[in-house]
């Protein structure tokens, strides 16, 4: 019997001049959970693409258990026993589980025997890859843990013996990410084949067999798991050692910067998402708030910032007000000395028709080294643009280029030089290195340690557990709209995934 899943032998692929895969070549063994890794921009996502039907290949074949196959659209992928679970879920919120599960998959217009059919097999699922969940449960009132479960099932129920995984554990806690990896296993022992794309190499290292390592386009290299290592792949990925431990000393805080006293914040629905919540974060020190996507503190970051207006509460910025329940103005914000790097760089942060050099001075384009009287001074933005491209490492080193060709790492590197580079009193951060390979890791993790070094205050809010405990001087835990603890850096993973998980008594739950 053939052992071999899913082959790629030769795989090109451009978009323009710019040619995201070359001569790809990759062996993906069945029964197996196989890790895709490489920094971003190095191809992995175009590649998996490519094997679901979103893009052609210009060259090259794809052989699915051993057989040459041609999948034009993700119809033909689903068809040759391929399902794909995204980073962003691809469900309909306010439909059912086994709504969800059967969307697409249909077989009577009558749908009342396809419907007991549906929910037969999918009860058989649940019992078979141990994924319990409600069949009749709304999506939008599950956790995102079980609303994974549900993408996983869909796959499933459409016969997949090949599953994709994007960055399945991003929205995830420590403990929902330790059930994904036991369903992956249990999968895995069915029989089915997992290729399971992520950046975090501890993950690959944890739940893989092998692993293959991209860089630049192309395939560099594959492992077999068990005889690699965490700093081996880094290296293989980014082409030189990476420092992949936060080196930094004690901090030395000094005055309240910035101050946040029972501030609530409600959401376009009327559901409060900040619940009295109250912080403070001094100069020369990085407090992280830690918590699942969706606790509040998305609409904490906006309140503070300008970008929402609060309920109640008041926040002060070097000891003068906000007017967070008011028209508070980003603009003056930033003014004051307020930088903010957004959580969703692409929507917030930056405006990906514009050129690098004019995303470079977005929200500062009134600063007189930028204008010519009442023009903006085109060679004056293009030469400090430059500047921070060279400083910050942005590839590739092109002002002109539009923002919506850069790879996610590099986005992030424009926002964060053209904040950070303004040398504000106060930082406030969200999510600074989401879908970031590890070099570009190293060197945010180091920029954010300068800045606190200088003096600076730096609020983070990071999903990213690890970054948290490297980064913060004091972590502070949200869960359903409250800060639920607050914790040293030495904390366990597992007492603040407690925390997280809105068990707030921890020394209890752990007896």
């Amino acid at each position: 019997m053939n052992d071999i899943a899913i082959e790629l032998k030769g795989i090109d692929k451009s978009f323009g001049l710019v040619q995201a895969n070359k001569n790809i070549n990759l062996t993906v063994r069945k029964g197996t959970i196989h890790g895709i890794i490489g920094e971003n921009g190095a191809g992995k996502s175009t590649l998996m693409s490519i094997l679901y039907g979103f893009y052609q290949a210009d060259k090259g074949d794809i052989f699915i258990d051993g057989r040459k196959t041609v999948i034009k659209d993700p119809n033909a992928a689903i068809a040759s026993g391929i399902g794909m679970v995204h980073q962003h879920f691809m469900l309909v919120e306010n439909f059912t589980v086994l709504e969800n599960v059967m969307l697409g998959a249909e077989e009577s217009q009558i749908l009342t025997a396809g419907i007991s059919k549906a929910r037969d097999e999918l009860r058989r699922l649940e019992e078979e890859y141990e994924l319990e969940v409600d069949p009749d449960a709304i999506i939008e009132e599950l956790p995102v843990g079980i609303q994974q479960r549900v993408e996983i099932l869909k796959a499933l129920y459409r016969g997949a013996e090949i599953l994709i995984l994007d960055e399945p554990t991003g929205v995830l806690t420590p403990a929902e990410a330790d059930h994904l990896f036991r369903i992956l296993e249990q999968l895995k022992a069915e029989g089915k084949t997992i290729m399971l794309i992520t950046h975090k190499l501890r993950e690959i290292m944890a739940v893989t067999d092998e692993v293959s390592v991209m860089r630049r386009g192309e395939m560099v290299a594959t492992r077999t798991t068990a005889d690699t290592s965490v700093e081996e792949l880094a290296e293989l990925m980014v082409g030189r050692r990476v420092l992949l431990q936060v080196d930094k000393g004690p901090a030395s805080p000094g005055e309240v910067a910035l101050s946040v006293e029972g501030l609530t914040v409600r959401d376009s629905r009327g559901v409060d998402m900040v619940k009295d919540v109250s912080l403070q974060v001094r100069a020369g020190e990085i407090v992280g708030v830690a918590g699942v996507a969706g606790n509040g503190q998305s609409e904490l970051l906006e309140a503070i910032t300008g970008i929402r207006r609060g309920v109640s509460g008041r926040v002060l910025l070097q000891g003068q007000p906000i007017h967070v329940t008011g028209e508070a103005d980003p603009a003056e914000l930033r003014h004051r000395g307020l930088a903010h790097v957004p959580e969703d760089r692409q929507h917030m942060g930056l405006v990906l028709k514009f050129d690098e050099s004019e995303n470079s001075i977005l929200g500062y384009h009134d600063d007189g080294k930028y204008l010519n009287g009442v023009f903006l001074n085109t060679d004056a933005i293009r030469e400090d643009a430059v500047a921070k491209i060279e400083k910050y490492d942005i590839r590739p080193p092109n002002p002109r280029l539009k923002t919506a060709n850069f790879s996610g790492g590099n986005q992030q590197k424009i926002v964060l030089a053209r904040e950070m580079e303004r040398d504000p009193p106060v930082l406030v951060i969200g999510q600074p290195t989401r879908g970031v390979d590890v070099g570009a890791i190293e060197f945010i993790h180091k920029r954010i340690i300068e800045m606190r070094d200088a003096g600076k205050a730096v609020l983070l809010v990071s999903v990213e557990l690890d970054e948290i405990r490297s980064l913060a001087d004091r972590i502070l835990v949200m869960f359903d709209g409250r800060i639920v603890g607050e914790r040293s850096p030495e904390t366990s993973e597992g007492e603040l995934g407690l925390l997280m998980a809105g068990v707030e008594d921890t020394k209890e739950a752990a007896e």
